[in-house]
């Protein structure tokens, strides 16, 4: 197992599949974005000992910072965008928002960071958690996020247990071929109900070839509890509707896997990577002896 928070997997097209995670604050070695490699989503994963943002951006607390929840994509013309979510300086420290860095060349990078925040609602409570999504149906790009809603709570689970609790949509927005700028309006496409608890969050958009829907993963409750879970919801477009699936839980605490906590699912096919591969895999984080540490496992999407 991995030790890490928030880890996002990309398939490169040297076949070798890297995982992206939140920063590593502590011992002698601090990264504000970690990052691992395996030759498959299910490892083995080895720690790569770099640091593929060095310099979050001047919008953000800075290098040290709580850089969270990564993700990454690669273009037509073969570099990488990062996403990633910031915290921001000043009086503003408590919330975060979502940058953008740049990789000409390297998955690892080095990344460099735009100078502004690409999505940063913060009357609403900021923004995290960033997934980038190429539509293979149509070749168009999206960026997929939480607005934080929660960190503008009045307290209890993840601060937003206490009523009047405050929505934490997961939005989409459309983005240009360059993967950083914005086309139309954002959408939303889920939002939290009385039975996700205090949150919805961590999501990620996944084409499903077996079923031909678009899947949302997404996780409820609060991470720091045993409620936390990996679900999903499906639609027919991307922009939804998109129905929760009636069977529960994909990944939860108390199922055969045995991982407790478990949430912020990423996918990719096994095969080719686009969703076109034989399986799907997600790679998701829960608790373990460490903390916090990757898990992988195959995964079959039904319609109900």
């Amino acid at each position: 197992m991995l030790p890490t928070l928030d880890p996002s997997i990309l398939h490169d097209s040297s076949g070798t599949y890297y995982a992206f995670a939140t920063s590593l604050l502590t011992g002698p070695s601090p990264k504000n974005i970690q990052v691992a490699s395996a030759p498959s989503p299910l490892g083995p994963w080895t720690y790569l000992d770099i640091d593929p943002l060095p310099n979050p951006g001047s919008w953000t607390s800075g290098p040290g910072s709580l850089t969270w929840a990564p993700s990454v994509v690669r273009l037509s013309d073969n570099s990488y965008v990062m996403y990633y979510s910031g915290q921001l300086s000043g009086n503003n420290s408590a919330y975060h928002c979502i940058g953008a860095a740049k990789s000409t060349s390297s998955v690892t990078g080095p990344y460099t960071p735009l100078s502004q925040p690409i999505a940063c609602p913060l009357s609403q409570g900021g923004a995290i958690d960033p997934a980038g999504f190429l539509d293979p149906l149509t070749g168009k790009r999206y960026l997929v996020y939480k607005v934080d809603g929660n960190s503008l709570g009045n307290g209890g689970s993840c601060g937003n247990s206490v009523a009047p609790q405050v929505p934490t949509p997961i939005v989409l927005q459309p983005v240009a071929d360059d993967g950083i700028t914005f086309v139309g309006e954002r959408v939303t496409i889920l939002d939290r109900t009385e039975e996700d608890g205090p949150l919805v969050e961590a999501p990620d958009l996944w084409f499903d070839w077996g079923t031909g829907t678009y899947v949302l993963f997404y996780s409820n409750h609060c991470w720091s509890e045993e409620g936390y879970s990996v679900n999903y919801a499906t639609s027919g477009e991307v922009t939804g509707v998109y129905k929760r699936a009636s069977k529960g839980s994909l990944v939860a605490t108390g199922d055969g896997l045995g991982v407790v906590a478990p949430g912020g699912a990423s996918a990719v096919g096994t095969v080719d990577g686009d969703g076109g591969g034989n399986r799907t895999s997600i790679v998701f984080h829960g608790n373990c002896g460490e903390g916090r540490c990757l898990f992988g496992v195959d995964v079959s999407i039904g319609l109900s």
